[in-house]
């Protein structure tokens, strides 16, 4: 899912292009925040082999870090680096739909 999420982090970048460097980048970094919090994720979820309560506790603090990483790095592409927000939205909300296709699709 990570690979398909940069992917859409890609051509969101391309897609936006054609209105300007800043929306491409924009939208690119929306949806690549959307990766960086899928990985960080994944890599505290299934770091170590333990029983069930923990594995559940590591599931739970790597979905906070990953919202804490989207919303930060929201904030950071619209406050700090000023860039348009409409673009950064939709790269974001490209890489979530991912998540919704991996979860519909998944077998």
């Amino acid at each position: 899912m990570l690979l398909w999420q940069l992917a859409v982090a890609l051509l969101a970048g391309l897609a936006f292009l054609a209105w300007g460097r800043r929306e491409a980048l924009a939208a690119a970094a929306g949806a690549a925040i959307v990766a960086a919090g899928t990985a960080l994720m994944s890599a505290r979820a299934f770091s170590g082999l333990a029983g069930g309560s923990i594995a559940l506790a590591h599931l739970l603090t790597g979905m906070i870090l990953k919202w804490i990483v989207i919303l930060g790095g929201l904030v950071a592409i619209l406050v700090q680096c000023k860039l348009p927000p409409l673009a950064a939205i939709t790269g974001l909300v490209a890489a979530y739909a991912v998540n919704l296709a991996a979860l519909r699709f998944k077998g």
